[in-house]
């Protein structure tokens, strides 16, 4: 299905940077565009965002249909799970190279026609957990965490983390933070469903635990508000999505737990992060590197796909070819002041994804620049100054 940005969307960003600043005058209006590059008036500062440091092979899940969901409870004994496969287990955000995670992590998805199903198993010798109220930073737990990006345009979706209480933070990103944000901590998913079981004791510290079960239902009538695109999808419908499991090392001290600190600054540790389709960097926020599901409704498609060119449309190529543009044009800013005007001035002459049409065109607008790429079937991608991918007809 064709996308570019709607009008409910561009609201949408305008009240959350009013909301931000408190006011909505001329001045958060952009100014004319002019030949020198960057204006004024910016609505966040226009710094480099650094590339991955791995290549773009995005993992790719086929998630099939069920008659009947499962039963919520974080147990994934249901039938309904067993007609689906896990993923392949999760490694080191930012990449395969990196030393295999100390705990096993993996992950299950389905879907009906009021719910996307998603279930972790997650490895865990001391389960624990502190945090009990909703919208807090679960992450300074030890937590599970969704990211779903229905239309891949890296804008407007969602996060969910939760932690081995239950406790739940759900929030909605309008931006990346590196494209001025900002989270709406405010947003909840009403009808959300969450169940956590514990194979062990929780919080104590006197035995040996097995590890920890989640399941989460989310239901497709909150997601419609600002997916962009049909939800419940449709069978072959194909939407952006990772799993995170933020890891804390721990110790135990006066017969309760606590996160390891560094003798030498005497913070804490540094959290692992371990993900379903590794990001090339130490941060979820670049929704471009995250996986692919796909929505099925045979349940004997098998759940992963193969992966590598072949596997993504001339779609998901040509944006991915495009954020090298986003990313060159955000550096030349920072370093010189200026847009680039062309491909070639970003060192983008070959086309850094093959068998798609080259060079795109770059034209200036009022807040920065825009990146065309005609498709070859008539449509055309677009990316512009602050992230935003979009394909029209």
């Amino acid at each position: 299905m064709a996308r570019s940005p709607s009008f409910l969307v561009s609201t949408f960003l305008l009240l959350a940077a009013c909301a931000a600043a408190g006011s909505c005058s001329a001045e958060s209006r952009s100014p004319a565009p002019t030949d020198e590059g960057p204006v004024p008036g910016a609505t966040f500062e226009l710094s480099s965002v650094p590339e991955p440091a791995i290549d773009w092979s995005p993992e790719i899940y086929r998630v099939r249909k069920l008659t009947d969901g499962p039963v919520i409870d974080g147990r994934l004994d249901d039938e309904a799970w067993q007609e689906t496969e896990w993923t392949g287990d999760f490694v080191d955000i930012q990449g395969g190279e990196l030393p295999a995670p100390r705990y096993r992590t993996r992950a299950r998805m389905a879907w009906d026609e009021e719910y996307f199903y998603v279930a972790a198993e997650m490895e865990e010798p001391h389960v624990w957990g502190t945090l009990t109220e909703r919208d807090a930073v679960i992450y300074y737990d030890n937590d599970f965490e969704v990211f779903l990006d229905p239309d891949a345009d890296t804008h407007l979706y969602y996060e969910i983390e939760v932690n081995a209480l239950n406790t739940v933070w759900d929030l909605m990103l309008i931006k990346p933070y590196r494209d001025g944000g900002p989270a709406v901590d405010a947003w909840d998913i009403g009808g959300l469903r969450t169940a956590v079981a514990v194979d062990g004791t929780l919080n104590d510290p006197t035995d040996r635990d097995a590890g920890w079960s989640i399941e989460i239902a989310i239901p497709w009538e909150v997601l419609a508000e600002a997916a962009g695109r049909p939800a419940p999808p449709s069978p072959g419908d194909r939407w952006r999505a990772n799993f995170s499991r933020v890891q804390w090392r721990s110790v135990i001290e006066d017969g309760r737990y606590v996160k390891q600190v560094d003798p030498a600054s005497g913070e804490a540790l540094d959290e692992d992060n371990w993900v379903w389709s590794p990001q090339g960097r130490i941060a979820m926020h670049y929704p471009e590197m995250w996986g692919i599901v796909e929505f099925v409704d045979s349940p004997d498609t098998p759940a992963a796909a193969a992966s590598g060119a072949g596997a993504l449309s001339e779609e998901e190529r040509a944006l991915w070819a495009l954020r090298h543009v986003y990313y060159r044009q955000r550096a030349r800013v920072e370093e010189t002041g200026r847009w680039a005007r062309s491909a070639e001035e970003l060192e983008l002459a070959s086309a850094p994804v093959p068998d798609l049409p080259w060079p795109p065109t770059l034209a200036l607008t009022p807040s920065g620049f825009e990146a065309v790429l005609p498709l070859g079937d008539g449509r055309t991608a677009h990316i512009r100054e602050d992230g935003l991918a979009w394909i029209t007809d």
